[in-house]
């Protein structure tokens, strides 16, 4: 796992917290939301941590004419045999890129809902299960709202994480810049360290074992109900129209180990868990049409609940 790390960080520069976040998701076992506008390796990222995995990988780009069966594949009429054969879609893979998520119409995010929440796929009548192990890592724009559908909050509710992709710095751009002549002087990227199937398999074992102590439990139980009542911080609260249900306090608590996991620790630290409270409860709340208006943010408000809930 700290090669593939090492590897995804050479070929990423200046997105460390993206290659950690996937690896968080990988390790846990969820699916990641990465939104950043064009050009700023969204999908370098996946295909590159594609290329380190033993594990089958596969490309979806949405666009509004996308139709369900696009995605989960349909039944063929086979005349020879006289009977219809079911062709699998292309999320019958291990790693899915869903290219530009929004982009997607109402009926595909559904297929796309049953498929990251249950590890199936319901066609024709019939359930086929998914691989073992299956990650949706989806992307979006959110500098262009033209011919997109906002993702429902039952669908942002089954990421375990929200990475923001933020501009570079200059002397990453610099960096940057010099990593891409490289690789076009060299025309062959030398192959990464690839991770067999029944490594990340024993990884995601070892990770479910980090230890949670009660009181980090109860930490994180906190930050998460304070979305919910008023006694924390009322003020934060009233800004919540949709507080952050079970499932978040749920996806905190994996992420925190996995993210343990990866340090080469056995115990998860409350660092860890407000380092990716934002990432991981943000997308599960809905503001008040009256924060929104004021310029409050989800993952202002979780930042604020961070600064105001301390652990035990």
């Amino acid at each position: 796992m700290a090669a593939l790390a090492a590897s995804l960080g050479a070929g990423l520069i200046g997105r460390g917290n993206l290659v950690e976040r996937l690896l968080v998701a990988l390790v846990a076992g969820g699916h990641v939301l990465v939104e950043g506008a064009p050009g700023l390796a969204k999908t370098r990222a996946v295909k590159r941590l594609a290329s380190g995995l033993e594990v089958s990988f596969a490309r979806i780009q949405c666009t509004p004419d996308l139709m369900p069966a696009d995605l989960t594949g349909t039944p063929v009429w086979r005349p020879d045999r006289g009977v219809f054969e079911f062709v699998e879609g292309p999320v019958f893979h291990s790693l899915i890129l869903v290219d530009e998520i929004n982009r997607a119409p109402p009926k595909v995010q559904s297929a796309l809902l049953e498929a990251m929440a249950e590890g199936q796929v319901t066609a024709g009548g019939t359930t086929y299960p998914l691989p073992t192990p299956f990650m949706v890592v989806a992307t979006q724009n959110p500098i262009e709202h033209e011919g997109t559908f906002p993702l429902p909050e039952a669908q942002l509710d089954r990421f375990l994480l929200h990475v923001l992709v933020e501009l570079p710095g200059a002397d990453d751009e610099r960096r940057i810049l010099d990593l891409v002549e490289k690789e076009t002087a060299e025309h062959a990227e030398a192959p990464l360290p690839r991770l067999a199937a029944s490594d990340l398999a024993a990884a995601r074992e070892q990770a479910m074992r980090v230890h949670l102590a009660p009181a980090l439990k109860d930490y994180i139980v906190r930050l998460v109900t304070a979305t919910r009542e008023d006694g924390i911080a009322p003020e934060v609260r009233k800004a919540i129209e949709h507080p952050v249900s079970p499932r978040g306090t749920i996806g905190l608590a994996l992420a925190a180990k996995a993210k343990a996991y990866l340090a080469g620790r056995d115990h998860a630290v409350p660092e860890d868990v407000a380092d990716l409270a934002a990432d991981a409860l943000a997308h599960r709340m809905v503001l008040t049409w009256r924060a929104a208006a004021e310029g409050e943010t989800a993952r202002g408000l979780v930042r604020r609940l961070v600064d105001r809930v301390r652990p035990l």
